[in-house]
């Protein structure tokens, strides 16, 4: 999981810093990965949301809370998806995740 969450952090800084290609590796080694272990779609969200690329970062938020993953706990506070905050579908998740009334 260690290695995961690096890699995540590393393709979200390469998507931030404007490195596509660098980024879109991080994703698809992440999904490489995933047919080997368990890779929490989270992590994979986080860097779209870097990208820029809405659709995709709620696409795996939303595979995150169909498998339940327990790093949607983060949603509140993590930074990395400051960009989707102001789309509906955010507050939507929010809410269905249980951290909103």
């Amino acid at each position: 999981m260690i290695v995961e969450v690096m890699e995540a952090a590393l393709g979200h800084a390469y998507a931030v810093a404007g490195r596509r290609v660098e980024a879109q590796r991080a994703i698809d080694g992440l999904k490489v990965a995933a047919k080997r272990r368990y890779i929490s779609p989270y992590s994979i969200a986080v860097i779209y949301a870097g990208l820029g690329d809405k659709e995709q970062a709620f696409a795996w938020l939303n595979r995150a809370y169909d498998e339940r993953d327990n790093r949607l706990n983060y949603l509140k506070v993590e930074p990395r998806l400051d960009p989707l905050r102001s789309d509906a579908r955010f507050t939507d998740l929010l809410r269905r995740a249980g951290l909103l009334p």
